[in-house]
Order: structure tokens, then C-alpha cells, then sequence
């Protein structure tokens, strides 16, 4: 492991050739608060940034703030799923499956190849589960078709061969096995590749930039008054037009526009576990709980994801966390189809909850749409809420259409309509994932030190075609080759990175959202002091 010592001879290591070095916090906040934007979007979660990113596309003049890190709340709490929604088949959305694989294979092959990857799920069906063998089959097979067949035809498995491909799997009283396909990621790069293109695109964005309050014209809304939660710099910036997308918070900032605004969401609370995993896993278990629930058990990052909880949740968005009574079912629920041996309380390196923003009203909430809310407040304040993670870049195009249709055009015509923008732009870094690792193992220079095969594969898919940059910075800076961890992929050039290319002003930031420290367990007192030495070097 690198030394503090060490790395206090790193310099202040810039940009990478191709885009120059980003601007500082307060060359940021006097951007923000010199320039009138035509579009300011309150929150940072990945409907925000998906709008951001089509809204600057489009050549509207865009400002991106949010309170947190970029992910910092529900976009990074996801069970990391790119998927149709198997359980909507039951109420009959079809329309609504074909619409997401769409979206699905469109992200994972086109969009973002480099940060997605295909993963076949096995659903066990066992003697007295809440649905049979024969229905289960039927529909994956249907849900298949509905993806055009491109992952496979879903089918029946016997439980010898799938015991094969997941050892862990429980065969106890299991009849079979029925197999269909998805996609899998890891929620906060994705978000901060998006990021990334939107600012591409000309978007100006902060992170750990509070609103405090609204900025009114003649009784419209026209910017919000910020404060920067790392310097307590207070700053405004002005707009044509505020997006409210801050998930959860999203009444908060409504009832800044109008203290009366009734309620517009209801929050569900979902958990998930990180574990060690006690041997390999070919395949991820769909497992029924009962008609509508589906427990998770993912091989994620080279670890185990279960998961997850569906529970309301009343209290403050920022409090909410994972409880031992959410630790105790989603262990006991994994137990339907995973070993004991796989449960225990000592593998869990890490555990995480988010809210799920669903709209209000009654009924359970594990029946619940996840639709997207939209509401227009007596200020001309849009709050946008809601969605799901595969259907990100629609749910962008779909409020920036909103946008555009706002009665008395307040974004004016001077810019191009949703309608024509490219359909399946690349997020930055786009490449083949195996051709980056490739090149990474191959192409290292002669006096540098060789990178691990882990480290490649790590690099090529959270960093896509990017990764030839990190892996400059640690042949031109030895000590930024070594790994942060031992027992981690992850090497100290990445921190680098983090700090100058993605916008990383906390350890956290670091440590949970650009590298997989924290999910791992490794994210110790020693670890956390180097990284805020890193990011203190910064510019």
C-alpha cells in the first residue's frame, strides 16, 4: 500500500490532453453567478442529469446544482439493474416491458457498452412458491420475445445445471429453474459518465451546492440563492426557467415556491447488502417472494448484492439508512434459494438504502408504478420526480419535451427540439470493454510497472476508453500505479483522476461513488486520510 509520505510528493496532477483541466469550485460559483442560464436543474440524481445532458444537447444554456456529490442519494442506492421489469408482465404492461428493453439494449449497446454488462438471471421456482414452473416459463419466454430474442430465448433450466453455474444456490424442494437475460452496472459511474457528457454538451455543474431559497421575478421563479457546503460561499444564479429535480427532496423545494403545495410523492425505502462471495457465481437469482416481490441475489463488482427491502418511509430523506430489522429479511428472504454458508453475518462488507419517489396516493407500494411525477408550481418552478434507472435517457427527453411545450415558451425557439436530437448519442469513453483491457495488459511501457489483469478489467469497464488516460497518469507517476487496497482493484491514479476529471471534492465522493472502495469493506481510517491528502492537493 502506497504511504502518506509517499504520496505527498504526488503533484497536483492535471487533465487529461483531450479536454483540458475542469475549472475550480470558485471559478464554478462565479460562472454560475455571472451568466444567466436558460435552464437551471436543482438536483443531481440521474433525472436530473439525463435532462441536463439532453437540455444542453439541445443548445440551451444549462446550470446543474445539487446539495450532495452527483449519485450522492438514490441514483447510487439502486440495485444496479438495466432491465425490462419482469414483475410488469403480471398486470399486463406490456407495452410498457417492450419499452424498456428498448431503452435497456440501447444504453447497454450503443450508449454505453463500456459501462454495462450483459448477466443472465436464474429464477428458481420451488414446491409451494407463488408461482409454477409452467407460468414462470411461459413468462420468460414472453419477456424474451418482447426483447426481440437479443439475450437468448428465455426457457426452463434443471436445478443440476444451474447448481452448476451457482453453487450456492439452495435445491432443496426445487423443481426448476427458468432463465431469461439483462443488463447490470454500477449505478454512480454511469451517472457520472452522464455527467460528464452533459458538461461536454456545455452544461456548467456543482456539486455540494445547497439552495437556500428562490429567486423570484414578478411573481415567477428565476433562480435560486446557493450556498457551496464545502467553502460556505454564498452565490445565486439566475434562469429563465428551474427544473426541481431533487428525488426525495422534491416537496422540500416545492413548498420554497409555495409553503401551502400539497404532498405530490410518496417515498419507498429499498435496502440492499454487499457480501463477500464464498464462491463463484455465473448467474444472478430472481426469487419470488410472493406474487408481486422479487428478492435479488446479483454477482456485482466481484462481490454479492442482495436485495431488496419495499417499505414506506416517512421520515427525513437524509436520515434514512438500513436497519438490523432490514439486515434480518434481506437475509432471511435470500435463504429461499441461497445457502446458508453464503448468509453469514461476517461476509457483509456493506450495506445501503435508498428511497424510491413514487406517486402519491394509496395502495401498496411494492404495486406502485414507477412513474415519473411531474407538477408546475404558481411560480413557473417545474418539479419533475420519479422513474427508474433504465429508463434514464427517455425520461430526459421526455421532460425536456415538457419543457419545450411550457405555455408561453419561457425557453423561447432558439434552440433544437428533443425531436431532433441524436437518438443514441455515446456517454463518454464508449468502447469495447474487452479491447481496453486488452490494450491496457499489452500496451504498458517498458521501465513502467506492469498492471494487474484485475485492475485492467476493473478500468475498462467503469472508465471505458478513459482508462488509457489513468493508465498515463501511472506510467508517467509511478507511485500512482500502486493500488489504494491490496485487495482491491483500484490504483491510487484513479483518486488522481477522481479529483481533477470528476469532479471528487470529499472522501466519499472518492471512496463510494468513483471507486468501489467502501462497497468492499476497504475503505479504512488510513485509507480515508491519504485520499483527503489526494484531493487537498487539488488546484
Amino acid at each position: 500500500m502506497t504511504s502518506p509520505t509517499t504520496l505527498q510528493s504526488v503533484p497536483a496532477l492535471g487533465a487529461h490532453p483531450a479536454s483540458g483541466s475542469l475549472p475550480s469550485r470558485a471559478e464554478t460559483r462565479e460562472q454560475l453567478a455571472r451568466a444567466s442560464y436558460d435552464l437551471l436543474v436543482i438536483g443531481g440524481g440521474i433525472l436530473g442529469i439525463s435532462t441536463a445532458w439532453h437540455a444542453a444537447q439541445s443548445g440551451l444554456r444549462v446550470a446543474l446544482v445539487d446539495a450532495g456529490d452527483f449519485a450522492g442519494a438514490t441514483s447510487s442506492a439502486s440495485s444496479k439493474l438495466l432491465h425490462g421489469g419482469l414483475r410488469y408482465l403480471q398486470t399486463g404492461a406490456v407495452k410498457l416491458v417492450a419499452e424498456n428493453h428498448f431503452e435497456r439494449r440501447a444504453v447497454s449497446r450503443q450508449v454505453a457498452p463500456h459501462l454495462a454488462n450483459p448477466l443472465t438471471f436464474y429464477l428458481p421456482v420451488y414446491k409451494g412458491g407463488p408461482h409454477g414452473a409452467a407460468k414462470l416459463g411461459a413468462g420468460v419466454f414472453a419477456y424474451s420475445a418482447l426483447s426481440a430474442f437479443g439475450d437468448g430465448v428465455g426457457h426452463l433450466l434443471s436445478p443440476s445445471k444451474a447448481a452448476q453455474d451457482v453453487p450456492e444456490l439452495r435445491t432443496d424442494n426445487l423443481k426448476a429453474v427458468a432463465v431469461y437475460g439483462d443488463d447490470q452496472m454500477n449505478d454512480a459511474r454511469m451517472a457520472l459518465m452522464t455527467v460528464r457528457a452533459a458538461v461536454e454538451a456545455g452544461a456548467v455543474v456543482l456539486n455540494h451546492a445547497e439552495v437556500t431559497g428562490l429567486r423570484t421575478t414578478r411573481g415567477r421563479v428565476t433562480g435560486a440563492e446557493l450556498k457551496d457546503r464545502l467553502t460556505g460561499e454564498e452565490f445565486g444564479v439566475n434562469a429563465r426557467l428551474v427544473l426541481n429535480a431533487t428525488g426525495p427532496w422534491v416537496d422540500h423545494l416545492r413548498r420554497m415556491e409555495d409553503p401551502h403545495a400539497a404532498p405530490s410523492i410518496r417515498l419507498s425505502k429499498g435496502a440492499h447488502l454487499v457480501l463477500k462471495r464464498t464462491a463463484p457465481w455465473k448467474a444472478a437469482l430472481a426469487t419470488p417472494i410472493d406474487k408481486y416481490r422479487i428478492t435479488f441475489a446479483l454477482p456485482w463488482e466481484d462481490m454479492l448484492l442482495l436485495g431488496t427491502t419495499d417499505e414506506v418511509y416517512e421520515g427525513d430523506p437524509a436520515d434514512v439508512s438500513v436497519t438490523e430489522a432490514d439486515i434480518s429479511q434481506i437475509l432471511d428472504e435470500a435463504a429461499f434459494s441461497v445457502r446458508d454458508q453464503q448468509l453469514q453475518r461476517d461476509l457483509i462488507t456493506y450495506s445501503f438504502a435508498g428511497l424510491r419517489v413514487l406517486p402519491g396516493g394509496p395502495g401498496d407500494t411494492s404495486k406502485a408504478k414507477r412513474e415519473t411525477v411531474v407538477t408546475e408550481g404558481p411560480g413557473g418552478m417545474l418539479s419533475v420526480a420519479g422513474g427508474k434507472w433504465t429508463t434514464f435517457r427517455h425520461i430526459g427527453r421526455t421532460v425536456l419535451k415538457k419543457l419545450e411545450e411550457l405555455p408561453g415558451r419561457p425557453l423561447g425557439d432558439d434552440f433544437e427540439p428533443v425531436s431532433e436530437l441524436p437518438k443514441r448519442l455515446p456517454l463518454p469513453g464508449v468502447a469495447n470493454p474487452r479491447a481496453v483491457e486488452h490494450r491496457l495488459l499489452v500496451d504498458h511501457p517498458a521501465p513502467g510497472p506492469r498492471m494487474g489483469a484485475d485492475t485492467a478489467r476493473h478500468l475498462a469497464t467503469h472508465y471505458g476508453s478513459l482508462a488509457f488516460d489513468i493508465a498515463r497518469l501511472a506510467n508517467e507517476h509511478p507511485e500512482l500505479a500502486e493500488r489504494v487496497h491490496p485487495d482491491a482493484p483500484e490504483i491510487w491514479a484513479q483518486v488522481v483522476w477522481a479529483r481533477d476529471q470528476e469532479w471528487a471534492e470529499t472522501a466519499d465522493d472518492v471512496l463510494r461513488r468513483r471507486t468501489t472502495l467502501t462497497i468492499r469493506g476497504l475503505a479504512t481510517d488510513e485509507i480515508r486520510a491519504q485520499v483527503r491528502e489526494v484531493l487537498d492537493k487539488k488546484r
